[in-house]
Order: C-alpha cells, then structure tokens, then sequence
C-alpha cells in the first residue's frame, strides 16, 4: 500500500516539472511578461515557487542541516531545474517514511516579523496549495500572451504517469 500522500506530492512535482520543461520554449519576452493580478513575470514567479517550496520543505522534513542555496542569488532556467530535482529528491525520501507527523510544531516569521508555532501539516498544504496557486499566475501569462499553455491538471498527471488508464469498453452482452 502507498503513502497517503503519494499523488499529491508527486503531482505538485511533476506539474513544477512539467512548467520548466514548457518555460525552456519560450523567449526571453515571455519569460519576463506579466499581467495584473499575477505574482510577477513568468521567471520570477518560477523562482518564487521553488524558494518558497524550500522553505515549506524544509520546515516540514528538516531535510538539510544548512539551508542549501541563498536566497537573492542570480538564477536561470537550469539552476531552477536543479532545484526543482532536489525539492523532488526531498519530496520522494519524506515519502518513504512510515508517518510524517503532521502535529508537531515548527516556527514561521510573519510579514511583521511575527513569529508562529505552525503544525508540519500546515507547511504541507501551504507547500502544495502555494505551488497550484502560482503555476495557474503563469498559465495565465501565457494564456494572455496568446500562447497554448501546458495542461498541469491531477487528470493529466494520472494519465501521464500510469496512475490513470483508460478501461476497454465493455463486451457486448
């Protein structure tokens, strides 16, 4: 039997997998386009997803003793797919444990400098709510930019990776 959260965390992957892959056709126009009420250009999105998903993964799993990259540092296409491979890297090794103990305590700084006791639980649904939320600000850059966007759905996910099959039709009686 399968982790509980298999497909969730396997698809927040995957669609961040998929967004670079699509990201490495467009120009350099395109990858620095926004529209209003998006987080910002398309790049600056991207990196957003990613740093922010170190921080959640992080606080959630403990997996690095030092924080592996600063924040601030200049970044391209291939250095946010080598992050991307190793938040999938993290991802994969949290699965393999037995339980993640979604009620212990972690801390979180609050945009006034706040400090918070946050459950694990809550860093993982802010992980992968926060990565959907931030995929759909570029797929709509590139829906405004007249440009068929990847479709990052849990239906195209399931089909892509097995998880989804299509059944042959019934025998007729």
């Amino acid at each position: 039997m399968g982790h509980a959260l298999n497909d969730l965390v396997r698809h927040n992957v995957w669609a961040t997998k998929e967004l670079l892959a699509f990201c490495r056709g467009l120009d350099e126009e395109t990858l620095n386009a926004t529209v209003p009420g998006t987080f910002g250009t398309v790049i600056d999105t991207l990196r957003h997803i990613i740093d922010s998903e170190s921080s959640y993964l992080y606080r959630l799993s403990g997996a690095w003793p030092d924080f592996p990259w600063k924040f601030g540092e200049p970044f391209d296409l291939d250095l946010l797919e080598d992050r991307a491979a190793e938040l999938a890297r993290v991802w994969e090794e949290l699965l393999t444990r037995d339980e993640i103990d979604t009620e212990r305590f972690g801390e979180a700084r609050g945009d006034g400098d706040e400090m918070f006791a946050v459950r694990a639980g809550i860093f993982l649904t802010q992980a992968l709510h926060h990565a959907n939320e931030h995929r759909a600000h570029i797929l709509t850059i590139i829906g405004a930019r007249g440009l068929e966007a990847p479709e990052l759905s849990g239906w195209t996910y399931a089909l892509e990776t097995g998880r989804m099959t299509l059944k042959p039709p019934a025998a007729p009686a």
